[in-house]
């Protein structure tokens, strides 16, 4: 019983790592970062092939080896999506709808961040808005996003990944 308690230990951490490894890889395919991405899933696959060829070369209880290996991959999918926010940087486009652009612009400014604003009128607005684009990083999503509900806590605010950021303020 204790061989078995331990490979199922096994089986759940290194399946944290190869599922982990597969997340990080599938953000870099989307990012184009191909090189990386094809060194990661070496990787990936061979953790992979160590802990699927030892759990098959076990007689033990298939059951509980399957459930390690389930919980290991849902496991490995929570890391690897932890791992690729918090160490990873994207490039994000914010969108800020707000009454009054004065404050907020400055304050955006004052804070290092490039804005664009435009003036528009939505099909069921009675006064004019004006939105305001910043191209930033995932990294200082948090102060933008506190300096704009500081400046208008009812802003609308839509927050988008980009694939690429090229030219721009300088």
């Amino acid at each position: 019983m204790n061989n078995i308690l331990i490979l199922c230990l096994i089986v759940y951490f290194v399946r944290i790592i190869d599922t982990s490894l597969a997340t990080i890889r599938t953000v870099m395919v989307v990012r184009d970062k191909l090189l990386l991405a094809t060194i990661i899933a070496f990787f990936e696959v061979f953790v992979w092939f160590l802990i699927v060829r030892e759990a098959l070369n076990n007689e033990g209880d298939a059951l509980l080896i399957a459930i390690s290996y389930s919980a290991g991959y849902a496991t490995g999918v929570l890391v690897g999506m932890i791992i690729t926010d918090k160490v990873l940087t994207t490039n994000i486009s914010v969108n800020i709808v707000v009454k009054d652009k004065n404050d907020i612009v400055k304050k955006l400014i004052d804070n290092n961040f490039a804005v664009s604003i435009s003036k528009i009128k939505g099909e069921y607005l009675k006064t004019n808005k004006y939105m305001i684009f910043v191209a930033t990083t995932n990294k200082r999503l948090p102060l933008l996003k506190k300096i704009a509900i500081s400046c208008d806590e009812k802003a609308f605010i839509v927050v988008s990944e980009n694939k690429m950021v090229l030219g721009g303020y300088r």
